[in-house]
């Protein structure tokens, strides 16, 4: 039985259309839910009231985090700098792997007990000298409505706005959705359509979709993100053929990130993801051309810095996300032989550093 909705949770929603039987059928993402009276989609915070469609997280939050922008992981947007990060409940995908399930997977609006208007969250983050916005913790395609708003609101006090996101959207709301973001990081979970089926709920081919409508029809910076999982996405072919068509359908300069599994919400059974794993992903994504790769959630120094593709040198030393040493000009060239390095780059002055503070917003501040 779905929990009611309240009057309170009722902001109207975009991107449905009426059935012939009676149904609405929410348009936002691929699984295209279809509705009777009183119920919700999939994501659980969109449902039906009535005749429309409505979003019930608009303007709450399960909490507000300034961190650094490396942690999104995005390490060629405005590195250093501060990013103000926040969720609210629900998912349209059903990973087993989920490493926020509490927020993610909740089914109970008791994780939002943070309440902000897109106003506050802009002030706040220009108050505290935050870069940035970041829509994480859940995926921001779900709540769509209040992202696109905030990242208005940020955009009028010379704010950024960021999407982590998994990229399932349909192309018309994908349109209206990045429009609004100036970064965005793709988790691309894996790179068949057995895996994405079987341990994600959802499908391969519209997130590569998406991966393509934002590197070739946007100015959304991209990065895209692979957990890899022991025995289940880990294998040298797929990651072979996962940066292979990276290479061909985006490009060299799109920065890969593969990131550490640990156990966890429904796949406890499998180990944590060994160092080597990653280590030896990387060295498979740069020999097929990938020139900025990474690896994430282990302390490896060398898949944490930035090199300069022309010239080899160093540009960027990182120690988890702390800035160590810094070797780009104002406008993001290589200081030793001035090669342009992809990304958004400005005058260095200075690293939020490691630290993550939990903040509070709006009416419960």
């Amino acid at each position: 039985m779905d929990e009611p909705i309240g009057a309170a949770e009722q902001y109207p929603a975009k991107y449905w259309h009426q059935l012939d039987d009676g149904r609405i059928q929410c348009d936002l993402c691929p699984r295209d839910c279809k509705l009777h009276e009183g119920q919700r989609g999939a994501c659980f915070v969109r449902g039906r009231v009535g005749n429309a469609m409505v979003l019930t997280t608009y303007g709450r939050s399960s909490g507000f985090c300034v961190d650094p922008i490396e942690k999104k992981p995005l390490n060629q947007f405005y590195p250093g700098s501060s990013i103000l990060s926040f969720g609210t409940a629900g998912c349209n995908l059903a990973c087993k792997f989920c490493q926020n399930w509490d927020i993610s997977k909740s089914r109970s609006f008791d994780k939002l007990a943070d309440q902000a208007s897109p106003e506050d969250i802009a002030r706040y983050a220009e108050s505290c000298g935050c870069k940035s916005v970041a829509f994480t913790y859940n995926d921001p395609v779900i709540f769509a409505e209040y992202a696109m708003d905030v990242a208005d609101a940020c955009h009028d006090r010379n704010i950024k706005a960021v999407a982590v996101t998994a990229g399932y959207i349909h192309a018309l709301p994908r349109r209206d959705f990045f429009a609004k973001m100036d970064a965005a990081n793709v988790d691309l979970k894996a790179f068949t359509e057995e895996f994405y089926v079987k341990q994600t709920g959802a499908h391969l081919q519209p997130v590569l979709e998406t991966l393509q409508y934002l590197k070739h029809e946007t100015n959304v910076w991209l990065e895209l993100t692979t957990l890899l999982i022991p025995g289940l996405n880990d294998s040298v072919q797929e990651v072979s053929a996962m940066s292979n068509w990276i290479v061909k359908e985006l490009g060299t300069d799109v920065p890969l990130h593969f990131s550490a599994f640990h156990p966890d919400y429904k796949m406890k059974d499998r180990s944590f993801t060994p160092a080597e794993t990653l280590i030896q992903a990387r060295k498979i994504a740069l020999d097929a051309g990938l020139q900025y790769v990474y690896t994430g959630n282990v302390h490896y120094l060398e898949g944490d810095t930035t090199y300069c593709p022309a010239c080899g040198s160093v540009l960027i030393v990182r120690n988890w996300y702390e800035i160590k040493q810094y070797r780009l000009t104002q406008d993001g060239h290589c200081e030793q032989c001035n090669a342009a390095i992809a990304g958004r780059f400005e005058q260095f002055s200075g690293q939020f550093g490691r630290q993550r503070i939990p903040v509070k917003i709006g009416a419960s501040a």
